[in-house]
């Protein structure tokens, strides 16, 4: 099993939301993209030439309860936990870009499936909808609760403009559609990053 980035394998996208096709004439706008994207590349040529199989899931952006919010971690989890310290989370670029968020159970529940329906595929997890960052920093402000306005900086280099996977390929061939909304997830997340 492969954890493939939805958002930065495709690079910036032609069209919304991204179908697994769209990898054929991919341009990954950064190095963890590139590298992504490379890495389905090994598994092709292993499974060619060894016969060893895999399955790759293109990932949204993922959050959930546990996330840890240090490191390489999700705006969800940097958000909440920044909120929750009382400290101002930063935007960087307007916030105006949009990400596709699934969350956690529902990423776990397509791993599961593809491990046995999904032999040689690349299937796209994610919602297909676009939620802006901004729309993330209010949600997320309404279940802390947080009242400051957050702050902004320079975008970073590399960062997509827009983002969102279309799933359908994983509904039709590993039976998964994703089933929890920003509404329902979001809450879960907050809670965890309370009491962890």
């Amino acid at each position: 099993m492969y954890a493939a980035s939805g958002g930065t394998l495709y690079g910036e996208p032609r069209q919304l939301p991204v179908k697994e096709i769209a990898r054929r004439s991919a341009r990954p706008a950064s190095p963890y993209g590139i590298s992504k994207a490379i890495g389905l590349d090994y598994l092709r040529f292993y499974r060619s030439l060894r016969g060893l199989d895999f399955a790759a899931l293109a990932l949204a952006n993922v959050y959930g309860p546990t996330q840890d919010p240090n490191g390489e971690a999700g705006v969800v989890a940097i958000f909440g936990s920044q909120m929750m310290a009382g400290q101002t989370p930063t935007i960087f670029g307007d916030g105006n870009q949009t990400r596709d968020y699934v969350f956690v159970d529902d990423v776990v529940h397509a791993f599961a499936l593809a491990a046995d329906r999904g032999p040689g595929g690349v299937y796209n997890v994610g919602t297909g909808l676009e939620t802006t960052v901004n729309r993330i920093y209010q949600l997320v402000a309404e279940i802390v609760p947080f009242r400051r306005e957050p702050r902004f900086g320079p975008p970073r280099e590399g960062d997509l403009r827009r983002s969102a996977l279309d799933a359908e390929l994983a509904a039709r061939e590993l039976g998964w559609r994703p089933w929890t909304a920003l509404e329902v997830g979001l809450p879960s997340t907050m809670d965890s990053l309370r009491s962890g």
